[in-house]
């Protein structure tokens, strides 16, 4: 049965590491009747979590789909990763979501995982329900837990449930809404459902007050029979929460311990009445012209869908999982894909729970599909009916943070590696390869030292390819720092015959960082021929390519060609291109050359406790810092500018300073020059990598 688009609720589950929710997927699944037997973690048995790396590690490294029925609504559920090394995954889940369950653990609150997650949510315009996750275990608060969010977040967080007791005096949950108490269920039974405890009634009271306003003040209809009454009846209520969260101007938090079954009923039934369906999305897209669009969802508009997660199995081959934004996907139907300008015939559409792939004969918009096979058709890809062409707005993923050279040992294996790593970049976004022309490395990067491992340790287990890694180099700079005048330099070279001859003038001087290259013609009266300019020209890159210190690249240089002599015979253009390359080669070792180095943006997020040795290590490595941000609850953010070669095991060394709880993000700035002793270090270590070449 093919569900309606108002019938479907796709919902994201996210939070810090080992908050719980593998688990609360699990058994959501299993009181929606998808599974009969809720699994744990432990057991390598979970449907979220089936892939070898997965069940080895005990971790979650894959955005899943899978769904559940409940209140005939399909409910589409994305598991996403804890860890910070996969946010590319967590982006791809939230990309194809309406709704986040975003997860914390009653013994720890709000951690530096929660604050990013919250960060990306606040730029998406995601609504969002808060789970306070554990709360059986020992210093378990669900009154701190709650406390901690108003303090870290600007949000107007609102108890749908709350617990009865805590830690080893954990009972279960009270249920504001439906006025009853769901006691913590006996193995493999329900929760059993009783009139709230005597000594409970005050604490309900005032929940059930904080509740009733903020749906009130979700709709103005139900605020004036808040007044004229007093008190509001549950599908009151509930009209205004659904409104409240779809504005996000309230965030329904609830409480349970999802490995007990505890809790859940509850989340449930709150999700299917409340929780955003697809109707309510409107996707940004352009056409063909380039002109931004807005793309309500509906099905009654021609076939259109957009390509979020793409996954390969050595099985099922590749998957491709599409969020149908409007129409209806049916099997046997050919579809459009313009990005890569191809038609796609589809056979086959599936829905998903794990690796458990179901038939379908048709979905509808709103839905979540998966298709196999299909060779054009990549992450960020729209697919669409051929006479109504859109590209839909792709996934915002962050830049790498962590990198290594790689190379095979066999080199009879590089051309095997380079097709294993592009396809783990065509599952994972933040995973990239990249080829520097200028160090003739092959570089991978990702956002951390797990991702990386975990995809060489796959490709080498799988694959049997031997692989060398090192820590990368970085892609320095020349440039000068004073003007030269008339640099003269002459090619002449006679070898019976015609000879060679070439004469070229220049002026040279420094320009504005970032400028990169400039060339002006200033000869007159025809001493050069304007058919040798494009060799002088050439010539001029050569150099500057090749560097004067180290060879690296020379930039932010103005030349100006200032007269030059050319002979009947023997000039060509190669003659003029090996004089301009020896005139600025001869100008730049006098205009005081130096060398200059990447200096990247950084942000770091950590907790106070280790703001000390985070500031000490930035000054070891010749960081700036230009400012910190408290963030609330003694996180913060430290903004700095560091040189890239101090940052290339910056993802292991911060793990190590912080026990792991820190995280960063940087891009790059500028360059700046360096001279002095490291300098001298950069061109000694150049010049032995140009020996081994040679």
């Amino acid at each position: 049965m093919a569900f309606t688009t108002k019938q479907i609720i796709n919902t994201a589950v996210a939070g810090h590491v080992s908050t719980g929710k593998t688990s609360l997927t699990e058994t959501l699944l299993f009181h929606g009747g998808t599974v009969s037997r809720a699994e744990t973690v432990e057991s390598g048995k979970t449907v979220s979590d089936y892939t070898p790396e997965e069940v080895e590690r005990g971790i979650s490294i894959y955005t899943s789909l899978s769904n559940t029925l409940w209140k005939d609504t399909k409910i589409n559920i994305l598991d996403t990763p804890g860890s910070s090394d996969f946010i590319g995954q967590v982006i791809a889940g939230f990309r194809a979501a309406e709704s986040v369950i975003l997860l914390l653990a009653a013994d720890s609150g709000v951690q530096i995982g929660t604050i990013k997650l919250w960060r990306i949510l606040e730029e998406r315009e995601l609504p969002r329900f808060m789970f306070i996750n554990k709360m059986d275990k020992e210093r378990a608060s669900f009154t701190e837990t709650l406390n901690d969010l108003k303090e870290k977040f600007d949000a107007n967080f609102v108890p749908v449930t709350f617990p009865i007791g805590a830690s080893t005096g954990y009972k279960g949950i009270v249920d504001i809404i439906n006025q009853k108490a769901y006691m913590l269920p006996e193995s493999g039974k329900k929760e059993q459902v009783v009139d709230i405890p005597e000594d409970m009634k005050d604490e309900f009271e005032e929940y059930r007050t904080a509740l009733i306003e903020a749906a009130a003040e979700g709709d103005d209809a139900i605020m004036e029979k808040y007044f004229e009454e007093g008190t509001l009846r549950d599908e009151d209520i509930l009209k205004g929460l659904k409104r409240g969260v779809q504005a996000k101007s309230c965030i329904p938090v609830f409480c349970g311990v999802a490995t007990a079954h505890s809790g859940i009923a509850s989340l449930l039934n709150f999700l299917a009445v409340t929780a955003p369906s697809p109707v309510v999305t409107v996707e940004k897209a352009k056409n063909e012209n380039d002109e931004e669009l807005e793309i309500p969802v509906s099905s009654d508009k021609p076939f259109s869908s957009f390509v979020f997660k793409t996954s390969i199995d050595q099985f099922a081959g590749k998957m491709s999982f599409l969020k149908i934004v409007t129409g209806v996907l049916t099997s046997d139907t050919d579809v459009y894909n313009p990005n890569a300008r191809q038609k796609e015939r589809i056979s086959k559409i599936f829905t998903g729970n794990g690796k458990k792939l179901t038939e379908e004969g048709e979905l509808n918009a709103g839905d979540i599909a998966i298709l196999t096979k299909l060779g054009s058709v990549q992450t960020n890809n729209t697919l669409c009916v051929h006479d109504d062409v859109k590209y839909f707005e792709p996934l915002k993923v962050p830049n790498p943070v962590h990198a290594v050279a790689i190379k095979a040992v066999n080199k009879k294996d590089e051309d095997k590696l380079n097709q294993f790593l592009q396809r783990a970049s065509e599952e994972d976004l933040t995973f990239r390869i990249n080829y520097d022309t200028e160090t003739k490395e092959n570089v991978i990067s990702g956002m951390g030292e797990l991702q990386i491992n975990l995809i060489l340790g796959k490709i080498k287990d799988h694959q049997k390819i031997e692989m060398e890694t090192k820590v990368p180099k970085v892609a320095y700079r020349e440039t000068i720092t004073k003007s030269v005048k008339s640099t003269e330099y002459t090619h002449k070279k006679q070898t019976g015959g015609h000879g060679q001859y070439g004469r070229v003038v220049i002026n040279l001087k420094p320009l504005p960082r970032g400028e990169q290259y400039s060339f002006e013609n200033r000869i007159k009266g025809g001493a050069v021929s304007k058919g040798y300019m494009p060799g002088i020209e050439k010539g001029l890159h050569d150099a500057m390519d090749g560097g004067i210190l180290a060879g690296y690249p020379v930039v932010d240089v103005g030349i100006e060609l200032i007269d030059g002599k050319e002979h009947t015979v023997d000039s060509s253009e190669m003659s003029f291109r090996l004089a301009a390359k020896g005139a600025l080669k001869d100008a730049m070792l006098k205009a005081g050359p130096v060398l200059l180095e990447p200096v990247m943006n950084l942000r770091v997020f950590v907790d106070d406790q280790y703001l000390g040795d985070v500031l000490s290590d930035l000054s070891s490595r010749r960081g700036r810092v230009l400012g910190q941000e408290q963030l609330g609850g003694g996180i913060i953010e430290v903004i700095a500018q560091v040189p890239q070669a101090e940052l290339l095991r910056y993802a292991i060394d911060l793990r190590s300073i912080t026990s792991g709880s820190a995280s960063f993000e940087m891009d790059f700035d500028h360059y700046d020059p360096i001279s002095g002793k490291i300098a001298d270090a950069v061109i000694k270590a150049s010049q032995a990598d140009q020996g081994k070449e040679d």
